[in-house]
């Protein structure tokens, strides 16, 4: 028996439009292997999965937390299809179109994934968007998954089919996980603590009121960017921090500068960074077990200054609040006060923070795909963002650190300015030297 986690749970409760999906955008090098190719890959190799066989089922009353089956009449071919890339065919043309499909919901009656291959690309390359539902896995959980499809991945071993178990075993089993529950909630406490100082506890100051919080509406627009990850990581550690201390000077020091245009001036900017409790996971331990950390980043200075003032805030937030996050922790009172509208109303009023930022680590070797290079990797996630008008993923790999912003169209219109501006500060952040990072436009 497989529970929904509570992180799961919440997850899904949260609802909103666009849905909570997440996106990884691969570009494959030429190669023999066609589009069909491809797709027939992704259909071997995605459908093996458990963790993709599987959908979240209700219990009766009673019964618990809803379960995890095996979904008996999955086909992973109704889950991959084939779409020609639009005009021009290059990155940026994809990224738009890969925005578009994870803005679409899945559908309801089948495990919560798609695929999809994008032939037309310029210079013969193939672009592949996975869409992954935020119930079935993080950030760091859906890059555990692409590990087990690419080319030299273990190939998955046959695996009976789960069925979901007789509601007396459900009924029984849920009593006990209360009772134990009962009995552990004086160690509950310190976790509901450490999430609560997560959060950024009574003592953050509130989020200064400017044109980064505004309610937004369902349309999504995302550029991308590269960097140099060994430049960037170098400067870092000079200044005694990391590449995501770095990753969260450039972002604040960016929306510093799109204010600037805009007339406006906020110091810091608060931002929530989304932390993993696990650096490496499996295909089949791919579930939510992040944590949101909210910290204060300063604006005003250069950017080599503001990291070294900044370098390991993030590391000391975390080392406190490794524990479950809060939605999490309070399980059936969050899901009440989402499935009443109060979270939303709440995330739409909310002066808490002014952007997301979450950064994950992934493979530092180029991977290949049905025998064709995986070039570069582009994160994308979308979801209810409340009145965050934008928001950044971070993906490392094979040696470059790709930065995706999200951002509502009608809010953010000037995308261009903020990703000028984020080029500008990676640049200030290795010292000046050539140009280290790539913008690929905004979205359509």
């Amino acid at each position: 028996m497989n529970r929904a986690d509570p992180a799961d749970l919440a997850m899904r409760s949260m609802g909103g439009q666009p849905p909570m999906q997440l996106a990884a955008v691969l570009v494959l090098a030429p190669g023999a292997a066609g589009p069909g190719e491809v797709a027939q890959v992704l259909i071997q190799r995605l459908g093996a999965l458990r963790r993709l066989r599987r959908r979240l089922v209700r219990v009766p009353p009673g019964g618990g937390r809803p379960v995890w089956v095996d979904d008996p009449g999955a086909d992973p071919a109704r889950h991959v299809r084939q779409f020609p890339c639009p005009p021009p065919g290059d990155e940026q043309a994809l990224l738009d179109l890969a925005t578009e499909l994870v803005s679409e919901p899945l559908p309801a009656d089948r495990p919560a994934w798609a695929a999809t291959v994008v032939p037309g690309l310029r210079g013969d390359r193939t672009g592949v968007v996975v869409v992954l539902s935020h119930i079935v896995a993080d950030g760091i959980g859906g890059l555990g998954l692409l590990g087990a499809v690419v080319d030299g991945a273990p190939p998955a071993g046959p695996e009976p089919v789960e069925i979901r178990p007789p509601y007396p075993v459900l009924a029984a089993e849920a009593m006990r996980s209360r009772g134990r529950a009962l009995l552990r909630w004086r160690t509950g406490l310190p976790a509901l603590r450490d999430a609560v100082r997560a959060a950024g506890g009574p003592q953050l100051p509130r989020a200064l009121d400017c044109s980064l919080l505004a309610p937004t509406g369902p349309r999504r627009r995302a550029a991308a960017l590269r960097v140099d990850l060994g430049r960037l990581r170098a400067s870092a550690h000079r200044a005694g921090g990391t590449v995501n201390d770095a990753l969260l000077i450039a972002v604040a020091g960016a929306l510093g500068g799109l204010l600037c245009t805009r007339g406006e001036a906020v110091d810091p900017v608060l931002v929530t960074v989304v932390v993993s409790a696990r650096r490496v996971v499996g295909p089949d331990d791919a579930g939510n077990a992040n944590t949101p950390l909210v910290v204060a980043v300063p604006v005003a200075g250069s950017a080599a200054e503001r990291l070294r003032a900044f370098a390991g805030t993030v590391r000391a937030a975390r080392d406190s609040a490794t524990g479950p996050s809060l939605p999490a922790l309070l399980g059936p009172l969050f899901r009440l006060l989402a499935a009443t509208g109060a979270y939303r109303w709440y995330l739409r009023h909310q002066r808490r923070f002014h952007t997301l930022v979450s950064n994950v680590p992934g493979p530092d070797h180029p991977l290949a795909l049905a025998g064709r290079t995986v070039e570069r990797i582009l994160p994308l996630a979308v979801g209810e963002a409340g009145n965050v008008t934008v928001a950044f993923g971070a993906l490392s790999y094979a040696g470059a650190l790709t930065v995706t912003a999200v951002a509502d169209p009608d809010r953010v219109p000037d995308l261009p300015v903020l990703m000028t501006a984020l080029r500008q500060q990676f640049d200030a952040l290795v010292e000046g030297a050539q140009p280290s990072t790539t913008i690929t436009g905004h979205g359509a």
